[in-house]
């Protein structure tokens, strides 16, 4: 308020002293929204004189008001979706179908009365086209303060036969972000050409150790393998046929044939790819 009341300080000296075109000229600086207020009659009535002081007091206080950033930090994940929503312009049915969810869950989400899993919020996300840091993030100094915290895996150059962390092989450990570890987690770095172009030779990927899981529960997803012995990275599927089930290996690699598994070969399934998480250029 006592910036204001300076400025309407200098408004008077300056009706007092100068014409109105440079008292025209002092409001258009301070709030073009009064402009239209100022008259060469402007201070001789008492009516436009207090409209002139209240758009100027709007347009200083108010609508010249820096964004409040540290209000915003402090916004629960569903305001933030909530805000970003409305921003863009879609609707809650809108979103939900952008995202491949329940239009009713968006809708518990942003009354904070669930918490959505990562896979929906890197889902929203792309949705809102917001970075998910910057949809999750909280703190006072930024719209996106979160520290880059991260904890370390286990990072294997082959698919394990058990649990990674008993692997023979040399126990690498490898940074992930915070949010992406788990204890029956692993990270994996790819030597095959299977799954090209969509992960390549060097990658490396983040798998969820789920030995023994049924194809039939994983069916799409690119899964860590072992086929007789022998590790590959396939996308799992199942087929019946006759009254026999197989399991049906695909690569997203176009020149490789799929591999088509009976009861006879020993298939075991070690883990789901979850993302990739490094990939060198």
């Amino acid at each position: 308020m006592g910036d204001v009341g300076g400025e309407l300080d200098k408004l008077s000296q300056y009706r007092r002293r100068k014409p109105a075109d440079s008292v025209r000229q002092h409001v258009t600086r301070l709030a073009p929204g009064a402009l239209y207020c100022i008259s060469p009659h402007a201070t001789r009535s008492p009516a436009r004189t207090i409209a002139l002081l209240l758009f100027l007091l709007y347009n200083i206080t108010v609508r010249n008001k820096p964004p409040n950033i540290a209000s915003r930090a402090r916004e629960s994940v569903g305001a933030r979706i909530r805000r970003r929503r409305k921003e863009i312009g879609l609707t809650q049915v809108e979103l939900a179908r952008a995202a491949g969810v329940n239009q009713g869950y968006i809708s518990e989400i942003e009354r904070n009365r669930v918490t959505p899993r990562q896979r929906t919020i890197d889902a929203l996300a792309v949705a809102l086209n917001m970075p998910q840091g910057v949809l999750i993030g909280g703190g006072h100094d930024h719209d996106n303060p979160q520290p880059l915290e991260t904890r370390e895996l286990p990072l294997l150059g082959s698919i394990p036969a058990g649990p990674p962390a008993s692997s023979q092989e040399q126990l690498e450990m490898f940074p992930v972000l915070r949010h992406q570890w788990s204890p029956d987690y692993f990270c994996l770095r790819l030597s095959y050409d299977s799954m090209e172009p969509t992960l390549k030779p060097g990658d490396i990927v983040l798998v969820h150790y789920r030995p023994g899981v049924d194809a039939e529960h994983v069916q799409g997803r690119v899964c860590a393998c072992l086929v007789d012995g022998e590790p590959t990275l396939k996308r799992v599927s199942v087929e019946w046929r006759k009254g026999d089930r197989f399991v049906v290996l695909r690569g997203d690699n176009p020149r490789l044939p799929p591999l088509l598994l009976d009861s006879s070969h020993d298939f075991s399934i070690q883990g789901t790819v979850i993302r990739l998480v490094c990939r060198e250029l």
